[in-house]
């Protein structure tokens, strides 16, 4: 089996249908899930993520707010190449808490250290990890002047908001 791609607007990158979400890699504390969890071994997510490369699965959506789950997928990730790797900017977890920071300075470093954890020189797709205010983002930050820079530069494919 293995499931449909679809072009990612006029990107010109192809995309599975279904994604594989990663804030369970990295992340336990304060998630909006019934019940708590255990962090998965370094086995288990590399099986899962074989198993979602079988399936045609190629997007992988991981983010810095998702606790270690950038540097485990930088870590553990083969074939770079095979995957569409789409991270966040604008929300970072600390000491169990999330902040937001919308500043060009902020997202221009929120990139680099992503680039850094998840071993590549290039993010297929970065969005912008909405606090619910989305208009207010766009107006009233330079958040997406900063991401378009960094896009002009090569390091990111696409640019997007969640």
């Amino acid at each position: 089996m293995s499931l449909e791609h679809r072009e990612l607007g006029q990107s010109g990158i192809s995309v599975s249908c279904i994604g594989l979400g990663t804030v369970k890699f990295g992340r336990n504390q304060e998630v909006k899930y019934p019940s708590n969890f255990a962090l998965p071994s370094d086995e288990e997510i590399v099986s899962l993520i074989d198993q979602a490369k079988s399936l045609g699965i190629n997007l992988l959506d991981t983010a810095p707010a998702y606790g270690s789950s950038e540097q485990r997928l930088g870590r553990l990730l083969s074939d770079r190449k095979d995957w569409v790797i789409c991270t966040k900017v604008g929300e970072e977890f600390v000491t169990g808490k999330s902040f937001y920071d919308y500043s060009a300075t902020h997202i221009r470093k929120s990139v680099e250290r992503s680039l850094l954890n998840l071993n590549t020189d290039y993010l297929d797709l970065v969005l912008i990890h909405s606090d619910g205010n989305d208009v207010a983002i766009i107006e009233s930050t330079d958040c997406l002047e900063a991401l378009s820079k960094l896009k002009e530069r090569g390091l990111i494919r696409a640019i997007g908001m969640s």
